[in-house]
């Protein structure tokens, strides 16, 4: 660790910090990673086959929101070291000395109690345990126990980001259902091939860090091959919603269509020699070499394949798009 990384992580571990801004503090959230969770909640809540009352489906998905937030705020706060060290992360308020460790701590665990009581009393206790349990799982399980300890650190880890359909459900219901398990495997599914996509063209940084995510842990060539075939049984899966009846026509075709470009592209990873040349020098997200293009292109596309599965549903179920599939009871 260089002394310039050894200075921001002392300002991060510092007491009150003056320079803080009420951005950094909303950089805090993880403010993108909460836009798709609160998406794909709302997507489980209209889904659900239950009307729920507006006011309170609002204000449960916003507890649901600040609770992604208060889990991204405890890991920055217990990752500051190596967010300090790695590139694409140096930015963040805690490594750049804007916001102190302690208080990134303070407003994780205040926002994830003011959440879960918020949903208990919106929605109903099982909401609100799997509210709870979703944030100790990213910022415990994940984040302490996991991410620097074993390459399967986001297979595991990514049960973390599959709970939101699942608990915009039982907001609305009360009760977890098989659809409401579909729902969340196939998150669980797609966040393997998404992340190693960009921990292959990313490898130097977290090999850096000391990370053991699966290009560093296993090599190039051994992720490619797992991202092809997680992002098989991603695709298959991701058609389930069919099966019983929660996807209609719409969601079926897109489905077919989105599953078919992500297995180009994975096949397009697993083709090419993505992550066996390091990583981009820029700290910028999608600064890729040449031949780490191929894993660019999949993860960012991963982002909107996942975003428009999940549109479809929402588009069915409420706005009238829903077309019943041949042979199948709704």
């Amino acid at each position: 660790m260089n002394q310039s990384t050894n200075d921001s992580v002392h300002r991060a571990e510092g007491g009150a910090v003056s320079t803080a801004s009420p951005r950094d503090y909303f950089d805090l959230l993880k403010p993108r990673v909460m836009t798709l969770v609160v998406f794909t909640a709302f997507a489980g809540l209209i889904a659900a086959p239950v009307d729920v009352d507006p006011l309170l489906a609002f204000i449960s998905i916003a507890a649901l929101a600040v609770g992604a937030g208060a889990a991204g705020a405890l890991n920055m706060a217990y990752d500051a070291d190596i967010d300090a060290t790695m590139k694409r992360t140096q930015k963040r308020p805690v490594p750049r000395g804007a916001v102190s460790v302690s208080d990134a701590y303070g407003m994780g665990i205040v926002a994830s109690i003011l959440s879960v009581l918020v949903m208990a009393l919106a929605a109903n206790y099982l909401a609100a345990g799997l509210l709870a349990f979703s944030i100790f799982f990213y910022a415990v399980i994940y984040t302490v126990i996991l991410k620097r300890t074993t390459p399967q650190n986001i297979v595991i880890g990514g049960a973390a980001g599959a709970f939101p359909p699942m608990i915009g459900w039982v907001i609305a219901t009360g009760e977890i259902s098989l659809d409401a398990v579909i729902l969340f495997m196939i998150i669980f599914l797609w966040t393997p091939p998404h992340s190693w996509a960009l921990a292959l063209y990313k490898s130097g940084d977290y090999a850096a860090a000391g990370v053991p995510m699966m290009p560093v842990a296993k090599g190039a060539k051994s992720t490619r091959l797992q991202i092809l075939l997680y992002s098989i049984v991603m695709v298959i899966f991701a058609g389930a919603p069919v099966l019983t009846g929660l996807g209609g026509v719409v969601y079926g075709v897109t489905a077919l269509g989105g599953g078919a470009l992500f297995m180009l592209l994975a096949w397009r990873i697993f083709r090419s020699r993505a992550g066996e040349a390091g990583s981009a020098e820029e700290a910028d997200l999608y600064a890729v070499r040449a031949g780490d293009k191929a894993a660019r292109d999949l993860f960012a596309y991963s982002i909107g394949y996942l975003a428009v599965l999940f549109a479809a549903l929402i588009a069915e179920h409420a706005f009238g798009a829903y077309i019943s599939v041949p042979g199948v009871s709704a």
